[in-house]
Parts: C-alpha cells; structure tokens; sequence
C-alpha cells in the first residue's frame, strides 16, 4: 500500500479512536487487505547475530502485535524481524479505555495499555501454526499485573516459547504496570537476569537451541542506573539490549492534543533522549554487545543515526501511525543510498560513528 491510497487509508484511520485504528490494522493484516510487495533489498544490508541472519536491520517493535495475530504479514511488509507481545503467563486486559492517544502535532503517541494480551496459551497455538514459516520472530515476555512472583512469570515465558522464539526480549521497562520498573534496579535486576537465564539453559537441553535473550530498557534510567544495568548484562551474559522503552518525560512537547494524559511517550520526541541513552549504553557496553536501537525512527536519516550512535538493529511502531507501512521500504532504500555516499560496504562500518558525540550530550 504506497502513494495516494496509503495517504488516504491513513487519513481513514486517524478518524478512529487510536485504539480502534490499531485494531483495525491488524485485521487488515490478517485478511490481505493490507500488503505489500517489498522491493529488492540490498544485500548489504543482511547482517547477522547469534545464530540469525537477518534480512536488513528494521524491526517491528513489540506491542504492535501483542498476541501474534500477524507476524508474517508483518514480516511480508519488508521488515527484516518482527517482534511479538509483550505477553504475560495469564490473559491480562490492561488499564481502561481510553488507554492510547495520538499526539498529531508531535507524530507522538501515548499509550498506557496495561500489557493487554491474551496470555501464554493462546500466543503458544498461534505461534505453533506459523512453525514452519521462515523469518524471525522475536518473543517479549512480561508478568502479569497482580502476579505475587514477577521473577517466576518471566522464567514461565522462557519455559513455555523456549522452543519458538528466534530470540526473547524480557520486558522491565514499560512504565504502565506499576513497580514494573523496579526490576531495573541493580539487586533486583541481578536475580531476574540470573533466573531467565537458567530457565533459558535448562530448555536449551531439550530444544537444542539457545534462544538469544535481550533485555529492554526505560529511557529514563539515571545515569549511575544504566551503569548497573549494563554491568549486570555483561556479567550474566545477556545476549543484548533494547534502547529503549517509551518515557515518562513530556519536555519538549508542543502541548497541543492530548499530552497531559498518563503513559509511556513514544514516537518522534523520544528520539533524542532514547539516541543518547543508546549512545552511553554502547560507551558502557563495549563493541560486542548487540543493541538495538529504538525510539522516534521516523526516516532514514534517523535510522543511520540510531546506527551511527550505537546501533546494530532498529525497530519502529508509532511513526508508522503517521507514516503508513511505506514507511518500511523508505528506510531501507534511504540506508543503501547512505551506505553508497560514505563508501561503506556495511552498516556496521557505520556504527559508532557518532557515539561519542551523542553520548555527550545532556538529558
């Protein structure tokens, strides 16, 4: 869907509740309404971590499709992986509606959903019909919101998709389950990285995979807080990390729509402050460690400068709201082009080429 029909469709859309437009993308994807013939990609822009070769760098983000209705619809779309979730062990409806508002004036959106998703079960049967498919799904675990042992959800996440996910993401980041976040502090954060961990080994023996296992975080993490997390992941050996989750922050905002209202803030003003928590997480880091970089990716300009501040996949979801599904082949056409301009013959020549100078910059 490209040119005047996506204009139209997206002008369509944007008269529904956001909630309602989101749904009603999903169906569309689910029916073939919506699809798309993905050009030719650039080999260039194949790259591979862990035990996956991914097509080109773009990834759907999670919460697009929280209960992997669509991946390979998603995946059809031109995207190199998608991300599916986040899920919880038990079916969870999350806040009250209305729990997601466009901020047209920003291309921002706030949502505070509640990690809304049908539960373990009903993912497992959807997923075990696509088992033959080809791509990568990417699985982002979560607990339920009145669970009396958060640690153990999540090690029930890697238990229960140990045998396919591509890889997981474990989610402590979302600000709209309340002392989700506290999971990010260090002793905390130390136990469930170690739990997720042996979960992930002990399933590794009988699948004969082990699933790669990254950690997603908030883009407001102090700086002393990043350090901890950081080092937490290097000593129990996580495979990567997420930059980042949406934020709490509202400077920077034009104040027009909805933007009072409680949430996680995601979309073009994210873009900053989530590129320099990315930058300063590579800085700690160090080179090995596969990050992805997401956060107000509305373009390929902004897509190299998530490569170059640190970056080594990204993902996108709320430009998509303003920007349409064409979104996707903009992008990958605008990285080949900046690979040909600096003489690069692989994105990964272009990352860090900036991360100094993002990293310096102030919060």
């Amino acid at each position: 869907m490209t040119g005047p029909f996506q204009s139209l469709a997206l002008k369509g859309l944007h008269l529904l509740d956001a909630e309602n437009a989101h749904r009603l993308t999903v169906l569309a994807l689910k029916s073939g309404v919506l699809s798309a013939k993905p050009a030719p990609q650039d080999p260039r822009l194949k790259v591979r971590f862990w035990d996956l070769d991914f097509p080109n760098p773009l990834g759907m983000a999670a919460g697009f499709d929280k209960n992997a209705d669509v991946p390979d619809a998603v995946l059809n779309l031109g995207f190199g992986f998608t991300e599916v979730g986040s899920v919880t062990p038990l079916e969870q409806l999350g806040n009250p509606r209305p729990r997601v508002f466009r901020l047209s004036a920003d291309e921002g959106v706030i949502n505070r959903y509640g990690f809304n998703n049908e539960g373990h079960a009903a993912m497992r049967q959807r997923l075990l019909t696509r088992k033959a498919q080809s791509g990568i799904v990417g699985i982002n675990v979560g607990a339920n919101k009145d669970a009396d042992d958060r640690i153990a959800d999540y090690v029930s996440g890697i238990t229960e998709f140990a045998d396919l996910a591509s890889y997981f993401t474990v989610n402590i980041s979302s600000p709209n389950t309340p002392g989700l976040r506290d999971l990010q502090a260090r002793s905390a954060l130390a136990d469930l990285l170690q739990a997720v961990v042996v979960a992930r080994d002990a399933r590794a023996q009988a699948t004969g995979r082990r699933v790669p296992l990254l950690l997603k975080i908030a883009p407001d993490v102090v700086e002393e807080d990043l350090t901890d997390i950081v080092e937490e992941v290097l000593e129990k050996a996580i495979d990567g990390l997420i930059v980042s989750n949406t934020t709490v922050d509202r400077s920077g905002l034009s104040g027009q729509g909805p933007h009072k209202e409680a949430g996680g803030l995601s979309g073009r003003p994210l873009f900053r402050k989530s590129t320099i928590v990315l930058a300063r997480a590579r800085k700690l880091a160090g080179p090995d460690l596969p990050i992805i970089g997401v956060g107000g990716i509305d373009s390929a300009e902004t897509a190299w400068t998530k490569i170059a501040a640190g970056a080594d996949l990204l993902q996108v979801y709320s430009s998509l709201v303003f920007k349409g599904p064409g979104l996707v082949g903009d992008i990958l056409a605008g990285l080949a082009d900046r690979l040909d301009k600096h003489g690069f013959s692989s994105l990964r020549e272009a990352r860090d080429t900036s991360v100094d100078a993002w990293a310096s910059e102030p919060l």
